[in-house]
């Protein structure tokens, strides 16, 4: 194996850790933490209102970050399941590519060319 693909292999797997943990509610809630303490122990005192709002809506932005990635992670389990149901009604349908969101993208690649050949040789036969 390449070390090329083994790096791919390695970043894939880093990114679908972290998709997952970005995504979890308990990091989520230590993130508001983090930010609470944060303000609690910042000096106020000597701050402009520009810097207090720069802060606000710092932390704004870094809690939806959290949030937004949760929504992903839900919409798409919602799409896979819903595209698995269509799959697996279709008597014809290739039932390998179910879980195509779990195979890495030279797997995916493959898998896109054996269906290039497919459609290429249906639209030959019309």
């Amino acid at each position: 194996m390449s070390i090329y693909i083994r790096i791919e292999n390695s970043f894939e797997r880093m990114s679908n850790i972290a998709l997952h943990m970005f995504g979890n509610s308990m990091v989520f809630i230590g993130a508001v933490a983090l930010i609470i303490v944060w303000f609690l122990v910042h000096d106020w005192k000597n701050i402009s209102l520009d810097e207090v709002i720069y802060h606000v809506m710092i932390s704004i932005t870094f809690l939806s970050f959290f949030i937004i990635q949760r929504t992903f992670i839900h919409f798409a389990q919602a799409i896979h399941l819903k595209i698995n149901e269509l799959v697996t009604s279709h008597d014809k349908a290739d039932n390998h590519v179910i879980k195509a969101e779990e195979k890495s993208s030279e797997e995916m690649n493959e898998m896109a060319k054996v269906h290039d050949l497919i459609i290429a040789a249906e639209d030959e036969q019309k």
